[in-house]
């Protein structure tokens, strides 16, 4: 075979056969998704090591307390424990953060949340590591609480992070308030008087958890050289890295992070949660350390979408044109920073949705609290804001009497509109055309439970299987909704990922192997990247690397940033591949086609090097040889700039996304049950890189909005700010039971500025399936229904009779 790949011409030209299999725009098969369904992909929690040891946390069980002593005695004393660690045996670092570096990796001389880390343990077994950890005797003193803005801004309000030194403490007017965000766009009182019609109201929107599947879980392995290995299932493998080595007192290269099977994340596994401890339990005891979180344990363990308050108040004039937004939007962040920064500029940034509005007065801020940490989950500030200005715009639409579509199209932005960060929207925003398409949409048969001759199929009712109703007092609503999301990492971050292609000869056939830091944490990039690699290099064959930390960063699997900036930075590698193949094969077929003068009009195709004109040229076994071609290459997107402190104006975003819902539900109004029948969408997507993925992706986005509308909710007490329903028994998400059809319409019109003209998708379903929801609650009830999740007490007269304002 090396024979047939030494430097000499072609022996014939043939016409290219056409693209391989599984290119850009094709609904190529998963890599992982057979073991996945079979049950055979391996998971972090699989992991395994020969002379592991079994890591557990001890978690404080009040919300705000001083730790007076710890004694650990009784623990270390426990055959087969072989390590207790508290924040005295630390060994470099004490804290660390997403933005802020203020989260303690165990608490010292107090705790501020239900479920922080205080003590972290080793032993032969898991069992053995967790009644060590309840021998671990810890005094507190309990201490006031911050629960809420009243006593997080009172002037005698205990400060949860006295003597802050981080770069939004001099701005902020109070030290309990982590970030403060202000929009200030043309004149809102002259605006408030020109107004025909003015509605004002507010809103809350309550705790919601990512609800992942694969609770936490990893394998800290100690290294010959001192540093460590983790194998761990996570968002982002660098950040991991960087925030980890000061605490492990190691340099960066010591700590070495390899990705596992991740079961879910929507942005709770962008936060630290058991890598410190197993890495530390694993230096201390020399032994490997697995530890794994029980569903009790994950819900301590990770962060939460912030609840929110929201006030809004919108001036239209008769003739349906939005005159002013005034909004103010108060996010509880809970003890610790994590991204609740990076949330409240989204909340500020996209608080009056996908509108033209000239006048607008917008205030976000997140608390710190003794409420459990809150920071990333899918939608990122845009999803509480979206519930209230979306409620906002059905309210306006009834006072003018318009449909509330039409009112939407009436004052929906297009390509150049401006938002009220000043920053003009330079690509496609379909706004009226999504809303047009879910409205065009058939709608679903009335009263689909009764069958023909037949009896009921109660699974089509409210209440489903619990047998409630057959059909009485049942009352069907419709409601719409549509949302405005942000793309990638914004306000001036340096927002890159890291790509290295490696092209070569295995078995006679060009083999491409793409490796980069990219967690795969079931969104389908592994899939989109194969797909890229085909369709720059030519090739069938395309083998993915782990992603670890041994390549560049690709950055968070967060912000639907991945296929746009990993998916980019495969595109960018594979290019300067592409462009060494056909130097070398100019280099020594040059003589034998006129066509190698000209590279710009070749491709790569089935292997070979095609022209314009579909002329095989070359080979790519017979040009590579024996000689891999290796390179790694960094992709950036345009950058962005901080808003403005004072008027928040400045380009913050790359890109926007957009979808639009139609709900449609039936509710029934005595016993107040919700059953979702439909819930449709459209969304413009750019470029469907992989269109099955694509509609996935809408389908996931709308099942968690709806989750949020009628179900997900993280119960803290009010007396004591304890997590009351730590389980998937009392925190309810949805099943297959509850999910309803879910028609999608997808467009694709092409963002210039971004690979394939392709624009992030995961997001933007979370949106505005939640406001749609509780629209057509609202329309069949005809409750005010301003707090998700909407719960049956909400939705009955007994309730209206004594809270008037349903909840």
């Amino acid at each position: 075979m090396a024979a047939d790949r030494t430097a000499s011409a072609p022996t014939s030209l043939t016409q290219a056969t056409g693209a391989p299999r599984g290119t850009v725009g094709e609904s190529a098969p998963r890599p992982d998704g057979t073991l996945k369904v079979t049950g055979e992909f391996a998971y972090s929690s699989d992991l395994w090591h020969e002379d592991m040891l079994w890591g557990f946390t001890l978690r404080s069980p009040h919300a705000h307390a001083a730790i007076r002593s710890i004694d650990t005695a009784a623990a270390l004393a426990l055959p087969g424990v072989y390590a207790v660690m508290t924040h005295d045996d630390l060994p470099a670092g004490t804290h660390y953060g997403l933005e802020i570096r203020d989260q303690p990796v165990l608490a010292k001389d107090r705790v501020r949340y239900h479920g922080e880390p205080v003590a972290i343990v080793a032993a032969d077994h898991p069992e053995t590591a967790r009644r060590a950890a309840a021998r671990i005797a810890v005094e507190y003193e309990e201490l006031p609480l911050v629960v809420g803005e009243a006593t997080a801004t009172a002037p005698d309000a205990p400060l949860l992070h006295p003597g802050r030194r981080d770069h939004h403490a001099s701005h902020v007017p109070h030290p309990n308030i982590v970030h403060r965000q202000p929009i200030r766009r043309g004149d809102v009182p002259a605006a408030r008087a020109r107004a025909d019609v003015v509605v004002r109201r507010d809103y809350e929107v309550g705790m919601q958890d990512q609800a992942f599947l694969g609770p936490e879980s990893g394998l800290a392995v100690p290294a010959e050289d001192g540093g460590v290995d983790l194998y761990i299932a996570t968002q982002w493998l660098h950040v991991d890295r960087d925030q980890l080595a000061p605490v492990l007192g190691l340099p960066a290269d010591k700590v070495r992070l390899t990705l596992s099977g991740v079961g879910g994340a929507f942005g709770a596994r962008e936060d630290l949660s058991m890598q410190a401890h197993a890495c530390l339990l694993a230096l201390r005891t020399g032994r490997p350390v697995k530890i794994v979180y029980n569903r009790y344990e994950s819900f301590f363990g990770h962060v939460h979408r912030h609840p929110a308050k929201l006030t809004y108040e919108h001036g239209a004039a008769r003739d349906g044109t939005l005159l002013y937004v005034q909004c103010r939007i108060v996010l509880d962040g809970g003890a610790y920073a994590s991204s609740s920064p990076a949330v409240v500029g989204n909340a500020a940034s996209l608080s009056i949705g996908p509108y033209v509005v000239e006048n607008v007065d917008v205030e976000a801020v997140a608390l710190y609290s003794n409420n459990p940490p809150c920071g990333a989950m899918r939608g990122f500030g845009a999803v509480q804001a979206c519930f209230a200005y979306e409620a906002q715009m059905d309210a306006v639409a009834a006072e003018l009497g318009l449909d509330p579509v039409e009112f939407r199209q009436r004052n929906a932005m297009s390509q150049g509109a401006t938002m009220p960060t000043g920053q003009v929207v330079d690509s496609p925003a379909p706004v009226a055309e999504l809303l047009r398409r879910v409205k065009a949409l058939p709608m679903p048969p009335e009263r689909a439970w009764e069958t023909a001759g037949g009896p009921v199929d109660v699974r089509a009712l409210p209440g489903g299987l619990s047998n409630t109703t057959h059909g009485e007092a049942v009352v069907r609503g419709v409601g719409y909704a549509v949302g405005i999301k942000n793309v990638g990492f914004s306000e001036g971050f340096d927002d890159y990922s890291t790509a290295r292609i490696r092209l070569e000869v295995i078995g006679g056939e060009p083999v491409a192997l793409v490796h980069t830091a990219m967690a795969e944490v079931g969104q389908g990039g592994v899939t989109v990247h194969t797909q890229i690699a085909r369709t720059e290099l030519g090739v069938d064959r395309v083998t993915l690397h782990p992603a670890d930390t041994r390549v560049g960063s690709a950055g968070s699997t967060s912000a639907s940033r991945q296929t746009y900036m990993t998916g980019g930075a495969v595109k960018h590698a594979c290019e300067a591949v592409r462009a060494e193949v056909l130097r070398r094969g100019r280099e020594r077929f040059g003589a034998s086609h006129p066509g190698w003068a000209e590279p710009e009009r070749l491709r790569l195709a089935d292997g070979k090097v095609v022209t314009d004109g579909g002329e095989v040229i070359g080979d790519l076994a017979g040009i590579l040889g024996d000689g891999a071609i290796d390179l790694e290459r960094e992709f950036r997107h345009r950058p962005t700039e901080p808003f403005d402190l004072r008027t928040g104006q400045g380009f913050g975003h790359v890109q926007y996304s957009f979808c639009a819902h139609r709900a449609v539900v039936e509710v029934d109004t005595e016993l107040g049950l919700v059953k979702v029948v439909e819930l449709a969408a459209a969304q413009d997507v750019g470029k469907a890189i992989n269109p099955l993925s694509v509609v996935g992706q809408i389908h996931g986005g709308s099942t968690q909005g709806l989750g949020l509308a009628v179900m997900e909710e993280i119960v803290v007490s009010a007396d004591g700010a304890r997590v009351r329903n730590p389980s998937f028994t009392d925190y309810l998400i949805p099943t297959i039971l509850d999910t309803p059809a879910m028609p999608v319409e997808v467009l694709e019109l092409a963002d210039d500025h971004a690979p394939y003209g392709l624009r992030g998708v995961g997001e933007a379903p979370t949106l505005s399936s939640t406001p749609a929801v509780v629209a057509a609650i609202r329309a069949a009830t005809g409750f005010p229904l301003r707090r998700v999740p909407v719960r049956p007490e909400h939705l009955t007269q007994l309730t209206h009779l004594t809270h008037p304002a349903g909840g």
